[in-house]
């Protein structure tokens, strides 16, 4: 089941990413034509489809170096929320058995933790797992945005034209008696 559930993800991931390149003519008269993307110029789309893969949009943008944090990042993440919900899932048993069988543990290891703390470690574990969940969404949103907004800025050029002037000045005072002197910046 996961293997043709991964299946079908890598190919709708390849569906997205060829969206456009394989019409046929009639469709192409049809529809309203779309602006042609020149060969070899930097999309910000193409980079935010290729960042549906963890890091995929930053080796588009050129920005190889930040794959190892974003799978860092996951990686750490995503055993935090293993950890929680396995922890999670044994005091959810545990707790339910005790209440099932009024009171007798289940497992010898918490026979001396009243049911009150099974459920209270039970609650713990289960925000943290949600916590960290978020989290990890949080992290695949930024890496989606990175690429994007990268995407955007591939091209900007910033050369060595770029000044800024620090120049002292005189204001007018607002109520008429003496200027006053101040800094002005001009970039």
């Amino acid at each position: 089941m996961k293997r043709w559930l991964g299946g079908l993800v890598c190919v709708l991931l390849l569906v997205c990413m060829q969206q456009g390149n394989a019409q046929d003519g009639d469709s192409m008269l049809r529809r309203k034509r779309k602006p042609v993307e020149v060969e070899g110029k930097h999309s910000p789309r193409t980079a935010l489809r290729w960042s549906l893969i963890p890091g995929g949009g930053q080796v588009y943008n050129g920005q190889a170096w930040k794959v190892p944090i974003i799978y860092g990042l996951l990686a750490g993440v995503g055993y935090l929320i293993y950890y929680n919900y396995d922890k999670m899932d044994t005091f959810r048993d545990e707790y339910l058995y005790r209440v099932d069988h009024g009171g007798t543990p289940r497992m010898q290891d918490y026979a001396g933790y009243p049911t009150s703390n099974i459920y209270s470690l039970y609650n713990s574990y289960n925000r943290y797992f949600q916590l960290y969940s978020v989290i990890a969404a949080g992290i695949y949103a930024l890496n989606l945005l990175d690429a994007y907004v990268f995407g955007h800025l591939y091209d900007f050029q910033i050369d060595d034209n770029i000044s800024m002037n620090v120049l002292p000045s005189v204001q007018p005072s607002p109520y008429g008696l003496q200027p006053s002197l101040a800094m002005s910046l001009r970039f």
